[in-house]
C-alpha cells in the first residue's frame, strides 16, 4: 500500500476523487457543528460530511466558506457530502436536493447520499433516478447510498441503473461485514466508515488496547488505522477540538498484517446504532 496522508484521496467508479479520511457531523448542530467542522478543516481535513437528517447543512456549509474565505483555499480543495433524509418518491427527492443545496450553499455537493434503503423498492428507485438526474444538472458530482445491505445493492445491479459510487455502513472490527464488503468490492463501489470509532463503546477492549500501548498511540487510532488498511473512508466525529486533531494523527505508524488478522478476529456484529441493511 502506498504512503498515505491527511489529504490521500480515492478514485471512485465516477472518476471523481474522495479523501480517505473525513470528518463526520453526525449529533453536532448549531454552532457546535460550525465550530468542529471549522477545527477539522483548520486541523488538514477536506472532507466533512453532513446530511438532512443532522440539521446542520448550513452550520458545515458556512464554516466551509469561511474557512475557504479566511485561507484562501479553493471551494474544490473541500470535499461535502450530504444525504437525502428520506425515500419518499421522485418529486419530494428533487426537493430535498435542493433544500440541501440551498442550505449548504456551496454551489454543488461532492457526494450526495440516499441515507437508507427504508421506504421499499419502489421508492429508491424513484429517488436513485432524481438523485441522477440531480448529478447530470451539476448539483451534485458523486452519488451513492447509506446502510444499503447486498438486496438493496443487487437490485440496483439486477436494474441496470448507475451504481452508487459509495456504500456509507457501519464498518469496524466488532462490525466487519465481510459479505457487504465482499459485494462492493465486487462492483467497484467504495466502503465507507460512518462508525469507524465504534462510538467509543470498545476503546477498553484489551486487544485494542494493547496495540494501542505498543505504538504508543490511541485506541482511537488503532481502530481508524484499521479502517484505512483495508481500503475504507473513515469518517470520524468528535466535538472536542484535541479529539479531532488527534484523530488525524494516523498517518506515522502501520499496522502488521497478523494484527490486522487478530483485529479481523473481532467481529462480534456490534450495531452501534442503526442497522436497516436488512430492511425490506
Amino acid at each position: 500500500m502506498p504512503s498515505l496522508h491527511l489529504q490521500s484521496k480515492l478514485k471512485l467508479r465516477d472518476g471523481n476523487e474522495i479523501p480517505i479520511l473525513g470528518f463526520g457531523t453526525y449529533e453536532l448542530d448549531g454552532r457546535d457543528a460550525y465550530n468542529a467542522v471549522k477545527w477539522a478543516l483548520e486541523a488538514g481535513y477536506r472532507h466533512i460530511d453532513s446530511a438532512e437528517w443532522y440539521d446542520n447543512e448550513r452550520q458545515c456549509g458556512q464554516a466551509i466558506l469561511d474557512f475557504c474565505n479566511e485561507t484562501s483555499t479553493p471551494r474544490s480543495a473541500i470535499f461535502y457530502t450530504t444525504k437525502l433524509k428520506s425515500n419518499s418518491g421522485y418529486d419530494t427527492t428533487k426537493r430535498s436536493i435542493d433544500r440541501s443545496l440551498k442550505a449548504c450553499g456551496l454551489g454543488y455537493m461532492d457526494l450526495y447520499l440516499m441515507h437508507s434503503p427504508i421506504g421499499g423498492p419502489q421508492a429508491r428507485r424513484e429517488a436513485w433516478k432524481a438523485i441522477c438526474e440531480a448529478q447530470s444538472e451539476g448539483k451534485l458530482r458523486s452519488a451513492g447510498v447509506s446502510c444499503f445491505g447486498i438486496r438493496h445493492l443487487k437490485e440496483m445491479v439486477d436494474g441496470s441503473v448507475p451504481l452508487p459510487t459509495v456504500n456509507q455502513i457501519d464498518l469496524h472490527p466488532f462490525m466487519t461485514r465481510t459479505d457487504i464488503v465482499k459485494y462492493c468490492e465486487d462492483h467497484s463501489i467504495a466502503l465507507e466508515a460512518w462508525a469507524p470509532l465504534v462510538r467509543g463503546l470498545r476503546f477498553k477492549h484489551p486487544d485494542i488496547m494493547k496495540l494501542a500501548e505498543k505504538y504508543d498511540k490511541q485506541p482511537a487510532h488503532i481502530l481508524l488505522k484499521w479502517s484505512l488498511k483495508k481500503g475504507f473512508i473513515a469518517i470520524p466525529k468528535s466535538a472536542s477540538k484535541n479529539r479531532i486533531v488527534s484523530n488525524s494523527q494516523i498517518f506515522d505508524f502501520d499496522l502488521s498484517e497478523a494484527e490486522m488478522t487478530a483485529l479481523d478476529g473481532l467481529d462480534e456484529y456490534l450495531v452501534t446504532d442503526w442497522d436497516p441493511t436488512s430492511t425490506p
